[in-house]
């Protein structure tokens, strides 16, 4: 008679494994609409509630932000020692409700502070997905699982920006944001029938260390480090482009909010699916070829998106600054799994999560919190000086941060490859 090792971890397969994937990809995109409708929906927030491009940036970036930051490692802490399912499953009703609320708001203050609830949730969304793909998916195909949990990104970027422009210029931004908070409930409803509990995790001798100790020794390791140097720099480029990218549009080229949501969202949205599920797939293969070598690829892309980017932004027509804009969308989609996947690696077992919200933490605080509100400044001032293309000027940030985040993501492949070499 055969023993059975208890603490084998019971590893999700056939239905099982899918629909979970499907549950986790549902509720990545509606994360992803409920916090960047108000991007799209801006111009209109702007004209109805009278307020600055500056203010735009503070409630689109700040606001959101600092509240994402302070939750999301206690979040992350609570899905690696507990039921990350509990914590993913709260999450999303929290964020749900309060972006209902925000289609209710009567100014600047209360708008700001639906948005702090929106971070509240989603501060524990990522982390506690990403503690469920460990624990309820098999080493070999985790690249996979996270490329499709990342593809929430871009669909919920396309249906936002697509969906957003067109309720903006139809029922208004009101009653876009209720509808995002009631869709919210309803995935909640599913993912409660179909994300099955999952067992305890082990403790082992390192969940005694106070977290934040931990925290910071993970951060003070060459790989991790340069990694969570690349998350901090990558909030500088991805937020500020897709607060401003479609007023941009809207502003420099004539184009509606409809159209700009339309072209700019359907096209993030189909390199965005695209990116993620070859990141997935490619961190994978990096990790089967044994070469250590395992996030060299998207670095690179981004020095090229940095140089089209900056075109992009003086493109004399819309559509030569949509295809320009083509190489940022897609290193930000292809970054996504890959950096996930290495960051991982580098934690090791049970502290995936801490892993996942450290990154998010980096490229949640700074960039988002300073990023729209630069941009936001140099618009303002430009157009104050009678400058032309005020707003193509505040996004020179864009590429300038891009082109920093190739840099930090390959100094941190060779970093992490140099520690997988060690005896």
């Amino acid at each position: 008679m055969t023993a059975v090792d208890s603490s084998a971890p019971a590893y999700a397969g056939g239905w099982r494994l899918w629909a979970l994937l499907a549950a986790l990809l549902l509720i990545s995109a509606i994360s992803q609409i409920d916090r960047i409708l108000p991007f799209i929906l801006a111009e209109a927030i702007k004209t109805d509630l009278g307020l600055s491009d500056t203010q735009i940036g503070l409630l689109t970036g700040a606001a959101f932000a600092v509240c994402y930051t302070l939750l999301s490692l206690p979040l992350a802490r609570m899905a690696d020692r507990g039921s990350p399912r509990l914590v993913l499953l709260g999450c999303l009703l929290v964020w749900s409700v309060m972006t209902a609320l925000g289609g209710l708001a009567a100014g600047f203050a209360v708008l700001a502070l639906t948005r702090f609830g929106v971070a509240f949730g989603e501060a524990g969304a990522m982390p506690a997905g990403h503690a469920l793909i460990a624990r309820q998916v098999e080493p070999s195909r985790r690249g996979l699982a996270l490329g499709l949990f990342s593809m929430g990104i871009p669909l919920g970027t396309m249906v936002g920006f697509t969906a957003g422009g067109a309720m903006a210029d139809t029922v208004g931004w009101r009653t876009a944001l209720v509808g995002a908070g009631a869709l919210g409930g309803l995935a909640f409803l599913l993912a409660a029938l179909v994300i099955r509990p999952t067992p305890p995790r082990p403790r082992a001798a390192a969940d005694r260390t106070p977290f934040f100790r931990e925290a910071l020794r993970l951060v003070a390791a060459p790989g991790f480090r340069w990694l969570f140097a690349a998350a901090v720099l990558i909030g500088f480029a991805s937020v500020p482009f897709y607060v401003f990218a479609s007023p941009f549009l809207i502003r420099t080229h004539g184009l509606t909010a409809g159209e700009a949501g339309l072209s700019f969202g359907l096209l993030q949205g189909g390199l965005g699916v695209v990116g993620a599920l070859l990141g997935g797939r490619g961190f994978d293969r990096a990790m089967r070829s044994g070469r250590g070598r395992i996030i060299g690829l998207p670095g690179w892309l981004f020095l090229v998106a940095a140089a089209t980017t900056a075109a992009a932004l003086f493109a004399p027509t819309a559509w030569m600054s949509i295809v320009l804009f083509v190489p940022t969308m897609f290193s930000f989609a292809l970054l996504l799994p890959w950096a996930f996947g290495a960051a991982h690696l580098v934690a090791g077992p049970g502290k995936q999560a801490m892993a996942t919200s450290l990154m998010l933490i980096g490229s949640g605080l700074v960039g988002p919190a300073l990023g729209p509100v630069i941009v936001g400044a140099v618009s303002d001032a430009a157009a104050a000086d009678g400058l032309g293309n005020s707003l193509g000027l505040g996004l020179l940030v864009v590429p300038l941060a891009s082109a920093l985040t190739g840099i930090a993501t390959l100094v941190a492949n060779e970093r992490i490859a140099a520690t997988l070499r060690r005896p």
